[in-house]
């Protein structure tokens, strides 16, 4: 599976993606909004998830670099939520949207870019809607998601199961778009 934009290629993870990736994980600014930094096993384990789930799936969240040079920037993909991620959210979504992104690539538009090409291949297999999920502190992530045309769900607001009571990134905010060809 490989998608092009006008400044990006979309494309499966390849050995030479994890050590850049791995930066990418364990630089604090990007990590602000996990729990914790990765640690480069971390980020190995995944790129190995990512690869198993597009095996399975057909699809799932791919490397992401500049079209030309050829430079690795992050991640950007679709993803389908495990049963347990979809129990908890109350309307069961199956299908989520994401991307992480190298600190000096943001602001440039590539996400929303890249996102925006996921989508066209979401709705080209069929797929009914596709969700964003991010902590309720997000908001460059809900930014993204409203620039490309998804909406805020409030009634599928959840806490997410992983953090403890209280923890500042458990309250969890959903917005969703809907395949406009179905």
């Amino acid at each position: 599976m490989r998608l092009t934009t006008e400044r990006l290629v979309l494309r499966p993870w390849q050995d030479k993606d994890r050590s850049p990736m791995a930066s990418i994980y364990s630089d604090a600014r990007v990590g602000r909004f996990y729990p914790k930094v990765r640690t480069a096993e971390e980020a190995n384990i995944e790129i190995d998830l990512a690869i198993e789930c597009a095996r399975t799936n057909g699809f799932h969240f791919q490397a992401a670099e500049l079209k030309g040079c050829g430079e690795f920037i992050g991640m950007i993909g679709l993803g389908v939520l495990s049963q347990s991620a979809q129990a908890v959210i109350p309307t069961h979504p199956r299908v989520e949207i994401g991307w992480v992104l190298a600190k000096e690539h943001w602001g440039k538009g590539f996400a929303p870019e890249g996102a925006q090409a996921w989508l066209g291949f979401a709705w080209s297999i069929g797929l009914p809607e596709v969700v964003g999920l991010t902590t309720k502190a997000n908001v460059p992530s809900q930014r993204v998601m409203q620039k490309i045309g998804m909406s805020y769900d409030p009634l599928a607001d959840y806490e997410s199961p992983n953090l403890d009571e209280g923890h500042w990134l458990r309250p969890r905010v959903v917005y969703r778009k809907r395949n406009p060809t179905l």
